[in-house]
């Protein structure tokens, strides 16, 4: 046995593969929800949009200062502060520039910076230039005034602030997205007047509800002039719970006889509206539609123009119908999750976004007050050494002049510190002999009242309170604008039934003995001279309308249904059925039927067995079809016959063999499916060679057309009476000559 001891390993760390993995996820999460994709509530920004802002802050690239390459931002960006990647800082700066996707742009872009049609159609950051715009001076204007921390930057070269020192919530007046590790945030942007004025109800009463407080903040504000339609109670619930949904929808008016939409929801692209109605049209889903143009130019961002195909359109009704089928109507998710100033993210209602980001200004302001009388006090201090050497100038010329080391002679001689005699020693002589003792004490005079203002405002709760409050008027009054998305209650838009889209018009359905359908228009169609496919040809065709449904039956007894206008046109050979259904393999489609729900008809099979069914039961909703008929083995489907009246019509049916019978409708029963009862008696030896070859339903005023080969043979409503029977009866011989007998007609 080896007795060797094995040496420990040292400078690394052992642990189970799982324990690993699970921390490094976690650490991977924390850094995407903090570092990432969460805004922070105090600024409302995530890293990457306050590193361009200070970025650009630092080129000197103020709203009044002349504009920069992108590139030159991009480069400082993530050069110093955010090594990341540059398109994806680009782009981050090309949204803050924006002002069809930020409500109050951050930056000002020139050159092209998207469009709404497609945003990030930009340009490359070496052609566009950038700048600040005059409200960013809202988050950056108290930077320098001791109002954040600072952080070393990624290689602790530099220092960036941890946050902005915003004197507005920025957070939801441009709103936010992101996306997480687990979370999301959706924070839509609002109007800045409204927010302001939350915040000075909540300064006034600290115990304003979220009720109150939408009194101010009635909803969302995109930077699109499109309608917001979400009913007020479910605002105030989505800010009560800091979830939920806002329904926008677009703007139109009506010019003569066209309708022009006028303003897109938030995010909406006119080329995709456009191309969206487009294919309803190309799909005859919308009759009603002539045209559509896209006029929208520099003067009219949005401007799309229908065109109805007549004056008699409902331009309301049509709307609706597009509003509920197309962006025209659009809904946005809302999900205010924010960190918060624990540095923990957090799902908040409207109060606590609002209380929480009013301590943070509180705590802003009394930093940038602490750090403003550090500066005053100093001054006063310095000030105050000034003015000694000021009336003892001569004595102070002579100390500096002959002795060489002035500045102990002169803080023994005055009583000044070392910072005092620093100060009286950098100044200029002809500064100094230039100094007056009025101006001296006149600078300190208001420096001190100044002190005293803010020793004040420090000291008490409601004068704090009141600096904070006419700060944000100011803000508000110098920034502030209408809101741009007007909130319109409206109940949510319906999309008008397929069928009353479609016009009802007169078709007739043909469907070959290969199972190839199409439909062409009007009645007068002569189907048995429309050109098939080579070795194809007429199986059957029946007259319905447009906007009625078409039934198909196959050789196994199972009903397929499809929309007659959505049927392929008769200029062509059509499209197999088999496309559009899934038959039982083997089983070939034998009928046609088309007709209203209540429309009956008579099913039949060519061993002599049917019964009266309505027309809603032959719709099969499925691919796969659905049981209607049960077949004796061997038989046939035959194609259904329309009956007018139950109470009047006849039933006629006919074998190969020349028998026919007719019977009242009222002997054969009324079923929703099933093989029925005997309709006319074939011989069971005969069963193998005689078979029924079409059954007819009959009225009064109707002829019953008996074809046989090219002759055909028509019989009345009376002459029926010579074949009178009794269901399930052998029926009468047709006259000789008619021994061979094709099908039935009725006109």
């Amino acid at each position: 046995m080896n007795d060797t001891v094995r040496p420990a390993f040292h400078g690394f760390e052992q642990i189970p593969l799982r324990e690993y993995a699970e921390r490094a996820y976690l650490d991977y999460s924390m850094y995407v929800v903090l570092d990432r994709a969460l805004p922070f509530l105090g600024d409302g920004l995530k890293p990457v949009q306050r590193r361009i802002i200070y970025a650009m802050s630092e080129l000197g690239l103020a709203a009044t200062a002349k504009p920069k390459k992108s590139a030159r931002t991009v480069g400082d960006v993530i050069g110093k502060y955010h090594p990341h990647g540059d398109s994806a800082c680009y782009e981050a700066l090309v949204l803050m520039a924006q002002p069809f996707s930020y409500r109050y742009p951050l930056i000002d872009g020139q050159g092209n910076f998207g469009s709404s049609d497609d945003p990030k159609s930009f340009a490359a950051m070496r052609y566009t230039e950038s700048k600040l715009t005059p409200i960013a001076e809202v988050l950056l204007g108290e930077l320098g005034q001791g109002t954040v921390d600072w952080n070393p930057n990624f290689d602790g070269t530099l220092e960036e602030p941890a946050f902005m020192p915003a004197r507005l919530p920025h957070l939801l007046l441009n709103g936010t997205t992101g996306i997480a590790v687990g979370m999301a945030t959706d924070v839509p942007p609002h109007n800045l007047n409204e927010v302001v004025s939350a915040c000075v109800r909540l300064l006034d009463d600290p115990d304003a509800t979220v009720r109150d407080l939408c009194e101010h903040v009635r909803g969302p504000d995109y930077p699109t002039k499109a309608e917001i339609i979400t009913a007020s109670s479910d605002l105030v619930a989505m800010y009560e719970t800091g979830m939920g949904s806002v329904r926008a929808r677009a703007t139109f008016a009506k010019e003569h006889a066209n309708i022009v939409v006028t303003a897109l929801p938030y995010q909406v692209s006119p080329s995709k509206v456009i191309e969206q109605i487009a294919q309803q049209m190309r799909a005859k889903k919308l009759p009603w539609l002539e045209d559509i143009r896209d006029e929208s130019d520099h003067a009219n961002p949005t401007r799309i123009v229908l065109i109805p195909r007549s004056n008699r359109v409902d331009a309301e009704q049509l709307m609706g119908h597009l509003f509920a089928t197309t962006d025209l109507e659009k809904s946005y998710r809302v999900n205010m999750n924010v960190i918060g100033l624990d540095g923990k993210p957090q799902v908040k209602d409207l109060r606590m976004l609002l209380t929480e980001w009013l301590t943070f200004r509180t705590d802003t302001v009394v930093r940038r007050l602490r750090h403003r009388l550090e500066k005053v006090e100093r001054r006063l201090h310095l000030l105050e050494g000034l003015l000694v050497a000021f009336l003892n100038l001569d004595e102070v010329i002579r100390i500096i002049r002959t002795e060489d080391e002035p500045k102990p002679v002169l803080m023994a001689r005055f009583g000044l510190d070392d910072e005092q005699t620093d100060y009286i020693l950098d100044t200029k002589l002809r500064q100094l002999a230039r100094l007056e003792e009025m101006k001296i004490r006149g600078e300190q005079d208001a420096l001190d009242a100044e002190r005293d203002r803010i020793i004040a405002t420090l000291d008490s709760k409601a004068k704090l309170k009141k600096l904070v409050k006419d700060e944000l008027l100011a803000d508000a009054k110098k920034f502030g604008d209408a809101r741009m998305s007007p909130l319109v209650a409206r109940d949510a838009a319906q999309a008008i039934d397929e069928a009353e889209l479609v016009p009802s018009e007169p078709v007739t359905v043909v469907l070959s003995e290969k199972g190839w359908v199409r439909a062409a228009k009007g009645h007068d169609v002569d189907a048995a001279a429309l050109s098939y496919r080579e070795g194809d040809s007429l199986l059957a065709a029946v007259r319905g309308r447009s906007t009625q449904q078409v039934a198909f039956i196959d050789s196994t007894g199972r009903s397929y249904s499809t929309a007659a206008h959505t049927l392929p046109s008769a200029r062509g050979n059509g499209e197999p059925l088999t496309g559009r259904f899934s038959p039982a393999a083997g089983a070939t489609f034998q009928a046609v039927a088309a007709g209203d729900n209540d429309t009956r008809f008579v099913l039949a099979s060519s061993h002599g067995y049917g019964f009266v069914t309505r027309f809603e039961n032959l719709i099969g909703r499925q691919k796969a079809g659905k049981a209607l008929q049960s077949l004796t083995p061997g038989a046939r489907v035959l194609q259904p016959a329309v009956v007018a009246d139950v109470a009047t019509d006849r039933i006629v049916a006919v074998t190969a063999a020349g028998h026919l019978l007719a019977f009242p409708v009222s002997e054969l029963p009324e079923l929703d499916k099933g093989k029925g009862n005997k309709i006319i008696d074939i011989p069971k030896a005969k069963l193998g060679t005689e078979r029924v070859v079409a059954v007819a339903a009959v009225g009064p005023g109707q002829s019953l057309l008996v074809r046989s080969g090219q002759r055909t043979m028509t019989l009345s409503f009376r002459d029926l009476e010579a074949y009178l029977g009794t269901r399930a009866t052998r029926g009468g011989l047709l006259p000789r000559g008619w021994q061979k007998v094709d099908g039935l007609a009725v006109e």
